[in-house]
């Protein structure tokens, strides 16, 4: 009988890992795990609504806001907004808004970015530096590894899309209840990805008439609560759904050399240099075959791919 739901795997979930510990035992393996009993400082007692508001005052800041729980960045289904920073704060911590552009029920992310998103990093340090004061990060990489540290806020019930980055991270969920859905890089051909996003927005219930491969994709899943911590290893795909008012941190660093970065990136999720120019080569190599009749461009599109499987694919992928 076909099998009409995804494998789930719970995240390891470890507690009290010291930095010489993760980079030994955890970061080898390039596995999600959630670290719990990390030091972050108070930052997770001290970060209410109140608290959040009075601390960074009336600061403008660009947020998204959507009508609908689920957020599609494919199909943006949500528009740019900018709010005083305290009163984004207590929009996002309601259920219901007397004040809305939307609707009465609609929900607010804020994914912070750099003074010129198209040319600084977010830097939590910059962009909200009194509550910088409040994080410790884990300092679980070298210092000139640090790429950015993106503070994040999001309205209760709101779903992220499906996409990968091309750095490590970890996602610091100082508070409020998230749920992640994780899928593995080598599960890539059963997301139908339109460049770093998949195609399949509800992960829960998605549409196997549309998607009938989705089903194959091994799905890794774990709940944040304040103060957990998930490493997520660079390329694999994540889903985030908010399961109250939460505000976090990602923290991104560079594993690679630094000159296999796009310089342009300040979102951590171009692909690498070669990777983008692989990809153009593969374009113009597709567009040369199209100059062949249907029969020898299926014949050499085949002995492509498995060209490409022989030369590029790892042996323990299975």
């Amino acid at each position: 009988m076909e099998r009409r739901e995804q494998a789930v795997v719970p995240v390891e979930v470890l507690a009290a890992v010291t930095r010489e510990q993760f980079l030994r035992d955890v970061y080898p393996r390039r596995m999600p795990v959630v670290l719990k009993g990390m030091e972050l400082g108070t930052c997770i007692t001290k970060w209410t609504v109140d608290y959040l508001s009075n601390a960074e005052g009336s600061k403008e800041v660009k947020i998204h806001v959507s009508a609908v729980p689920q957020m599609d960045f494919l199909s943006k289904n949500f528009v740019y907004r900018t709010l005083p920073f305290d009163v984004f704060v207590r929009r996002a911590a309601e259920v219901k808004h007397k004040e809305y552009f939307l609707s009465e029920d609609e929900k607010y992310y804020l994914r912070s970015v750099g003074a010129d998103a198209r040319k600084d990093i977010a830097d939590i340090r910059k962009q909200f530096p009194i509550l910088a004061e409040d994080i410790q990060i884990p300092e679980y990489f070298e210092k000139e590894q640090f790429f950015s540290s993106v503070f994040r806020i999001s309205s209760a019930g709101l779903q992220l899309w499906t996409h990968y980055d091309v750095m490590d991270n970890f996602l610091i969920q100082v508070t409020g209840k998230k749920r992640v859905v994780l899928y593995s890089p080598r599960d890539a051909p059963y997301l139908y990805l339109s460049g770093t996003k998949s195609e399949v927005l509800d992960v829960d219930n998605p549409d196997l008439e549309k998607y009938p491969l989705f089903v194959k994709a091994k799905r890794y899943q774990c709940f944040l609560e304040a103060g957990d911590v998930l490493f997520i290893p660079a390329l694999w795909f994540h889903n985030v759904i908010s399961e109250e008012f939460g505000v976090a941190l990602n923290v991104f660093w560079k594993h690679l050399p630094a000159e296999s970065y796009d310089k342009t990136d300040t979102y951590g999720n171009k692909d690498p240099t070669a990777a983008s120019r692989a990809i153009q080569i593969l374009d113009r190599a597709l567009k040369t075959l199209e100059e062949l009749p249907e029969e020898y461009r299926d014949f050499y599109a085949r002995r492509m791919v498995l060209r490409i499987q022989e030369k590029a694919y790892r042996n323990d992928y299975g």
